[in-house]
């Protein structure tokens, strides 16, 4: 099943006694071709759980760089089913990478709640992080998920109380998703020392992995967060890499770029350990 893809992820890294490194691209940012190169070269250089952006056109959690991602994909016309069969592709030569779905609620109801889990499961999708639908609002796309196994995974801040915590992680399964900065993604860096206790609460009242992401770009942070974390989480510096090379006109150095990101912080974390 999808979930158990993540669970032994955590277990393996887990017996290497060190964090996961879990990155993120924009699916079809700036083409689907480009991502599917980008997706395999994180793979194969470090990246243990990969998060599949699902573009949208009104992206409020997301800072600059992920929202110019975004338009980029948009523009090149992706859609989520594009998306859907990217993984899919992916899958047919990589049984073991988890792929999380990040994205907003819109697209996936649009869908259909139903029909998405089923393509989701297909395409080999082990979760999703939808950051605009709340515990309160989600009961019906867990209810589509829970024939397939596939994880709800949800995001918690520093301000975060206990008892939210508490409902955060009613039904979720995975990890979750620790914000360690108010803003969105790509807004500045946080001190480990200063969300120690919060992602220690975190993990205790959820009993999940926690991976601490936002703001988080070199090896060096990411060894810093890997003390307090299960997981670290690299995004915006991932999406700039795209939109530097094609402003220099390297497009096709798009993938080698993301690669070796992906192995200098997979480095920094193994020798955090």
């Amino acid at each position: 099943m999808p979930t158990q893809r993540i669970t032994d992820r955590f277990d393996k890294v887990r017996a290497e006694g060190r964090a996961a490194l879990v990155t993120y691209l924009m699916a079809g940012d700036p083409d689907i071709e480009t991502s599917y190169e980008a997706l395999c070269a994180l793979r194969d250089n470090g990246a243990d759980i990969i998060e599949l952006g699902a573009p949208f056109t009104d992206p409020m959690a997301d800072g600059p760089a992920i929202q110019m991602a975004g338009q980029r994909s948009l523009k090149a016309g992706t859609t989520l089913r594009d998306v859907l069969a990217l993984a899919k592709r992916f899958r047919e030569t990589d049984e073991d990478t988890p792929l999380i779905l990040m994205g907003y609620a819109n697209p996936v109801h649009s869908m259909g709640y139903t029909t998405f889990a089923e393509a989701a499961a297909s395409a080999g999708i082990d979760g999703t992080i939808i950051v605009d639908l709340p515990p309160e609002e989600d009961q019906e796309l867990r209810d589509a998920y829970e024939a397939y196994g596939i994880s709800v995974i949800r995001l918690a801040t520093p301000t975060t109380t206990d008892k939210r915590i508490a409902k955060v992680a009613e039904g979720a399964s995975g990890f979750l998703y620790y914000v360690a900065v108010a803003g969105v993604t790509g807004s500045g860096s946080a001190d480990p020392a200063d969300i120690r206790e919060g992602v220690e609460r975190a993990r205790k009242v959820s009993g999940l992995p926690v991976c601490v992401g936002f703001g988080v770009k070199t090896g060096e942070q990411a060894a810093a967060m890997a003390a307090i974390a299960d997981g670290v989480v690299v995004g915006s510096a991932f999406v700039d890499h795209v939109r530097l090379a094609l402003e220099a006109g390297e497009r096709g150095d798009i993938a080698a770029r993301m690669g070796t990101l992906a192995e200098e912080l997979s480095s920094a974390l193994k020798g955090a350990a």
